[in-house]
C-alpha cells in the first residue's frame, strides 16, 4: 500500500489548520520521506499536549497523547523523543480551545 511522505502530510496538515484559522508551525523538520510526526498542542495557558501516531487494538492508526501537562514538561518529553529519533518532525499548534483536527478523517491517511 502506498503511503504519503512525511513532508507531504505535514504540509497538508498545516494547510488544513490554516483553513480552520488555527495557527501552527513546524518546529523541527524530520526526514522528508519517512520521518515520524509529533503534534504539540499549546493551549496558551501554560499547558500543552503532545500527540503521536500509534496502532489501536484493531490495528488502525490513531493519534494518542503521549505527554500532557505544563508546557516545559511537554517540551522536555519532546526533546527526549528527538534524542531517540533525529528524523522526527515536530509541529506546534497554538489554540486556546485545544483544537488540533487530528481526529478529522481527511487527515487519517498515512
Amino acid at each position: 500500500m502506498a503511503r504519503l511522505t512525511a513532508d507531504f502530510w505535514v504540509h497538508a496538515y498545516l494547510a488544513r489548520l490554516r483553513l480552520a484559522g488555527i495557527p501552527a508551525f513546524v518546529t523541527t523538520r524530520g526526514d522528508a520521506t519517512a520521518g515520524a510526526v509529533i503534534v504539540k498542542v499549546n493551549s496558551l495557558d501554560g499547558r500543552a499536549r503532545a500527540f503521536q501516531r500509534a496502532y489501536d487494538a484493531a490495528g488502525a492508526r490513531v493519534w494518542i497523547a503521549f505527554a500532557e501537562g505544563q508546557e516545559p514538561e511537554v517540551d522536555a518529553a519532546l526533546a527526549r523523543q528527538r534524542g531517540y529519533d533525529p528524523d522526527l518532525w515536530t509541529i506546534e499548534v497554538e489554540d486556546r480551545a485545544g483544537r488540533h483536527l487530528l481526529d478529522d478523517p481527511s487527515l487519517a491517511a498515512d
